[in-house]
């Protein structure tokens, strides 16, 4: 028995959902290009989550469930204000809320499928409240309400600044959420599927899936692509930052991808929103750092940049805290995640694969008087 470093191209489950083939990303076989083009966010869930797009009924009746189940309880807002603010990070904030909000499901531990799926609703319908709760809660202020007027995209927007967004903002986050809906099995969609095939609740893995997404070399990418342009400082001081970085052998984030050999084909479409909204807000100056900076790792490296690259400068674009891009990042993986649950535990088996052992044999007992 011999072991793969990182389970790279092992194939650990078959699934529905979504497909990474000769570097095209497709969400139940449409490509991602036709659906960050076309589709709404809310489109995106209902597809994933029932292999197929909603007509006008469904639709409605979907951004209805969602705004009916966006509040959080009291209790919950109370939780968050209970937590050392000026210390812990969002994602930790994220992670311990959703656990905390699990407590007030009376269909918790309900594994029927009917049960699940309005779980499923109500985790997602919820998240883009704890995360803009904890925003605004940090920084001395009240939590901003839900509107049901409002679609998810515009939503967030809203709770986040309590100032109803303009349509291009609005565009260009619901375009990051539909690009950062699902991708196949990754590090956080397997931990979610690992977590619920013990047949673990659905709260148990979305917090897992969160407790992987922290890392930063999974959702944390785009934070730090972010303290890298703002080390950077400005374009003349690019070239010099890039060259250092390269010749010290150091990694430059937002760059390659495990799966994708010819590129992240999410990219493009956050390039774009990011040179649309950086002339926006008067800073042009991350754009054309970040594209100096694309052209200087491509040429040098042959390595092209991933999603995380341009969804930094897009995400600070609309006002958003450095340090709230990955927790934004689960506000739309959920949708991915909570897919792969259902999908485990409609043919669930556990998931236990084996290690290859590589530590010394035959040892025998040492009495303690004799070490």
């Amino acid at each position: 028995m011999s072991a793969t470093k990182g389970l790279e191209g092992v194939v650990a489950a078959s699934t529905s959902i979504s497909s990474i083939i000769d570097d095209t990303l497709t969400y139940v076989g449409y490509d991602i290009d036709d659906l960050a083009e076309n589709a709404s966010f809310e489109e995106v869930v209902y597809l994933l989550w029932y292999r197929r797009l909603p007509n006008a009924i469904e639709l409605e009746d979907l951004k209805i469930q969602l705004a009916a189940n966006a509040s959080i309880p009291a209790a919950v807002v109370d939780h968050i204000k209970s937590y050392p603010i000026k210390q812990v990070h969002p994602m930790a904030a994220l992670r311990s809320a959703i656990s905390f909000l699990g407590l007030f499901d009376e269909e918790a531990d309900d594994q029927s499928e009917e049960a699940n799926f309005r779980k499923a609703i109500r985790i997602q319908a919820k998240i883009p409240t704890l995360v803009t709760a904890f925003s605004r809660i940090r920084k001395g202020l009240e939590p901003v309400a839900p509107r049901k007027d409002f679609g998810f995209a515009e939503n967030f927007l809203y709770m986040l600044t309590g100032s109803e967004p303009d349509s291009i903002a609005v565009e260009a986050f619901n375009k990051a959420l539909v690009l950062h809906a699902d991708h196949e099995l990754n590090a956080s969609t397997f931990t979610a599927r690992v977590c619920v095939a013990t047949l673990s609740d659905v709260y148990s893995g979305v917090t897992a899936a969160i407790g992987a997404l922290k890392g930063p070399l999974h959702g944390g990418a785009n934070e730090q692509v972010m303290k890298m342009l703002t080390e950077i400082g400005s374009v003349e001081n690019v070239e010099s930052y890039i060259n250092n970085k390269i010749a010290n052998k150091e990694k430059i984030m937002g760059f390659g991808h495990r799966v994708y050999r010819l590129g992240d084909p999410r990219a493009k479409h956050l390039r774009e929103m990011s040179e649309k909204l950086t002339k926006l807000t008067g800073e042009s100056k991350l754009y054309d750092m970040s594209v100096k900076i694309e052209a200087l790792v491509t040429s040098q490296k042959n390595i092209p940049p991933n999603v995380d690259f341009y969804s930094a400068s897009v995400y600070h674009s609309l006002g958003i805290d450095h340090d709230l891009f990955t927790p934004i990042f689960a506000v739309s993986r959920v949708s991915g995640w909570l897919a792969h649950i259902l999908e485990q535990y409609a043919n669930n088996r556990l998931i236990r694969p084996r290690a290859d052992y590589v530590g010394p044999n035959k040892q025998q007992y040492i009495k303690l008087e004799d070490r």
